[in-house]
């Protein structure tokens, strides 16, 4: 089984190398590179052989910060995993950067067993975050006016066809996504015309809306 690749994005040199060498002491990680800041990154991905399994992203950079990169990163390829790796832990990152579509959040100085276990947890579906992180995000919870339970999902779309519409809603290419997620321009073909099918609309702008209304994306 490959490592896990992921990129780091820091504009502190120090942090950077602190980040690299934490990851470095497990052979289940490979870092990919260094990003200087937001735009950076975004200009190195086109020039990477593939593209990162994971991003560690710092929040305060300057030319673009961490919160409008995991935005414009989550824009085109979605199924990058976006962690934050920050010493801001105040409630305006915390909610800026789940809305900007972070996977997880944890402290610089977390020990290097917790980032290792974080960064698996992430590529598992999870959301890690530092305890204190976490504190803060369910004060935030507990804020927000409840919103009623969702119903039971009408469908039968598989994982795979979610993710397709993910990246559909996102007004990707049928190139662009096969890329993104590792499968022929065939297969892409293949998985819309079930989506079609199973969510009865005959083109993309359908199936979209449809996934929406469902609560499916």
């Amino acid at each position: 089984m490959r490592p896990l690749h992921v990129h780091i994005t820091e504009d502190l040199p120090r942090l950077a190398k602190m980040l690299r060498e934490n990851l470095e002491m497990s052979s289940d990680f490979k870092v990919t590179g260094h990003a200087l800041n937001g735009q950076d990154l975004l200009n190195q991905l086109p020039s990477m052989p593939s593209l990162p399994d994971i991003v560690l992203m710092d929040i305060q950079m300057p030319v673009m910060d961490g919160i409008a990169a995991t935005a414009a990163l989550k824009a085109k390829h979605p199924q990058i995993k976006i962690v934050m790796a920050t010493v801001f832990d105040d409630d305006e990152n915390i909610f800026n950067a789940i809305l900007a579509g972070a996977d997880g959040y944890l402290m610089k100085d977390e020990p290097p067993q917790v980032l290792h276990r974080a960064l698996a947890e992430v590529m598992e579906g999870g959301a890690p975050m530092s305890p204190a992180i976490a504190r803060k995000a369910l004060l935030l919870l507990r804020k927000t006016p409840a919103q009623p339970m969702p119903s039971q999902p009408d469908h039968d779309l598989s994982e795979r066809e979610i993710e397709l519409l993910e990246q559909l809603s996102k007004g990707l290419r049928y190139e662009q996504i096969g890329q993104n997620l590792h499968i022929s321009t065939g297969t892409v073909r293949k998985h819309i015309e079930n989506i079609y099918r199973k969510l009865q609309v005959h083109n993309k702008v359908e199936a979209v809306e449809a996934a929406r209304k469902k609560g499916v994306i």
